[in-house]
């Protein structure tokens, strides 16, 4: 009796674990911060304007409602891990065009 409780608790676990994994984006979610940094330093130093701050964190926003929707099934398949990180290269490319160009705040 013992070792089929033992048995059935560890398939649980493993089944837990196993669900969890497949919704886990970590490299996103890394990559979302770095960026999220970079746009706050942007800020900090005048790099940024008003609007495109705004345009850039409406980007950001998009993203991780797209990642939400991605894990909402449970399974974050590797067509929507292509589209996560294709959001992610554009708005990377939008943070260092908008961080560079001659516009700042002051």
């Amino acid at each position: 009796m013992k070792i089929r409780l033992l048995f059935i608790a560890f398939f649980a676990i493993c089944f837990s674990v196993a669900s969890q994994a497949q919704t886990a984006t970590p490299k996103v979610t890394h990559r979302q911060v770095k960026q999220q940094k970079r746009i706050q330093q942007g800020i900090a130093s005048g790099e940024l304007t008003r609007r495109e701050t705004v345009k850039i964190q409406a980007r950001q926003a998009n993203i991780q409602k797209t990642k939400r929707a991605a894990k909402a099934d449970g399974v974050v398949t590797k067509k929507e891990r292509a589209v996560i990180h294709a959001k992610q290269n554009a708005a990377n490319r939008s943070i260092y065009r908008k961080k560079h160009n001659s516009r700042d705040r002051n």
